[in-house]
C-alpha cells in the first residue's frame, strides 16, 4: 500500500492521504517530546508524502497546535490537509503541573469542556491564532461521549444539541471556514448517535475499528451506506499492536495483552509484521478513508511507512479470519467483501 493514495470525503471536497500523522506526541504524551524531535518526524512524514495532520488544542494543552502550525506555515497551504478539534477551552491556569492528562510538561492552559455555540466558536478562534491558519480542512467535536463524560455526558450533548454545537459547525461549514465537520471520539455509538441528529461529514474514530477488536462494524457499515468517511486512528490501539502494553491510554488488563500475543504469534507463523498488519486492516473497510498514526520521530515515521508499504498475502487475511482472529462479514485488504 502506497501513503501518498487519496480518498475523497463522499460529501466534501477533502482528499486525504492513505495515511495520516496524529500530532498527540507533539504535545508530549506519555514521554517528553523535543521541538527538533517533533519537526523530525514532520520532515519525515512530509518527505513520505503523508499530506494529512491532525492535532487539537487538548494535545500538550495547545502545544501540539502551536508545534504544528509552526511547521506547516512554511509551507504551500494547497499542499496539506489540516483537522483539529473543539469542545474544550484552554484557560490560562498557572497550576498546571508535570504532567497532566498523560502528557509531560504541558503548557499553563487548563482544559475546560464547552460544546456551546460560543463554546465552540470561541475554541475556534484560539485554534485559529494559535495554528496561524485560518481555515482548518477539518473540525472534529473531540471525546464527546459517556466514556469521557460519564454522568455529565447528558449535560455536554445537551450542549452540543439543544445548546447550539452543533449548529456552529453548521455555521463554520456554510461560510467556508472548515470544509468538512464531525466528531473525534473514541466510542463508536456517539457517532451513531450524531448521525441521528446532525449531518457530519466525516468522524475520527481512535481504537474502536482496529485489527484487535471490530465491535463496530456494523455501525461502520451504516457509514459506509449513508456517506460519512472515517478516519480510523489508533490503528495500534494506543500503541499495543506497536510493541507497547498501553490499551485505551492506560495499562492494557490481561485478556487483552492474551489476545494481541494470540495476533502476533499468527502474524510470525505467516511472516507479516504486526504492525503492517495492523496498519492495513482499516482501510479495507470502504467507510475508511485514511488510517492517522502517531510517531514521535523520523525513525518512527519511516517504520510506519515501510509497514504500510509491506507486501501482505490475501491468503493471510482469509486464514486470520478462519481462526476467529477477524470479525466475520469485516472486509479483507485485497478481497472484495
Amino acid at each position: 500500500m502506497n501513503v501518498t493514495e487519496r480518498r475523497k470525503l463522499p460529501h466534501a471536497s477533502v482528499e486525504l492521504t492513505q495515511m495520516g500523522l496524529g500530532c498527540a506526541q507533539m504535545g508530549s504524551l506519555y514521554h517528553k517530546t523535543s521541538y527538533e524531535e517533533s519537526a523530525g518526524a514532520f520532515g519525515a512524514a512530509w518527505e513520505a508524502g503523508i499530506r494529512y495532520y491532525d492535532t487539537a488544542p487538548f494535545y500538550g494543552y495547545t502545544r501540539s497546535e502551536r508545534r504544528l502550525g509552526t511547521m506547516l506555515t512554511d509551507l504551500p497551504r494547497g499542499d496539506f490537509v489540516l483537522s483539529t478539534k473543539v469542545g474544550r477551552l484552554m484557560q490560562p491556569d498557572e497550576t498546571v503541573g508535570s504532567q497532566e492528562d498523560g502528557y509531560v510538561e504541558p503548557l499553563p492552559f487548563r482544559p475546560v469542556f464547552d460544546y456551546s455555540y460560543d463554546g465552540i466558536m470561541w475554541s475556534f478562534e484560539a485554534s485559529q491564532q494559535r495554528l496561524g491558519i485560518l481555515k482548518p480542512d477539518i473540525l472534529y467535536i473531540h471525546d464527546i461521549g459517556s466514556m469521557t463524560h460519564g454522568d455529565r455526558h447528558q449535560h455536554y450533548w445537551y450542549q452540543l444539541t439543544a445548546g447550539g454545537g452543533f449548529r456552529a459547525l453548521k455555521k463554520l461549514r456554510e461560510e467556508g471556514l472548515t470544509k468538512a465537520v464531525g466528531l473525534g471520539v473514541n466510542e463508536w455509538e456517539i457517532i451513531r448517535d450524531a448521525m441521528q441528529v446532525f449531518d457530519i461529514d466525516v468522524a475520527m474514530l481512535a481504537g474502536r475499528y482496529t485489527l484487535l477488536e471490530q465491535q463496530s462494524l456494523s455501525f461502520m457499515d451504516d457509514c459506509a451506506s449513508q456517506g460519512v468517511g472515517i478516519v480510523v486512528a489508533g490503528p495500534f490501539n494506543s500503541g499495543l499492536l506497536a510493541g507497547n502494553r498501553k490499551f485505551n491510554y492506560a495499562d492494557a488488563p490481561a485478556d487483552i495483552l492474551a489476545r494481541v500475543e494470540v495476533l502476533r504469534a499468527a502474524c510470525e507463523e505467516e511472516g507479516v509484521s504486526l504492525q503492517a498488519a495492523a496498519l492495513q486492516f482499516p482501510l479495507a473497510h470502504p467507510a475508511v478513508v485514511t488510517v492517522v498514526s502517531g510517531a514521535r520521530t523520523a525513525e518512527q515515521i519511516k517504520s510506519n511507512v515501510d509497514w504500510f508499504a509491506e507486501e501482505i498475502p490475501a491468503s493471510f487475511w482469509s486464514r486470520l479470519k478462519a481462526r476467529g482472529l477477524i470479525a466475520d462479514g469485516a472486509p479483507l485488504p485485497g478481497q472484495e467483501g
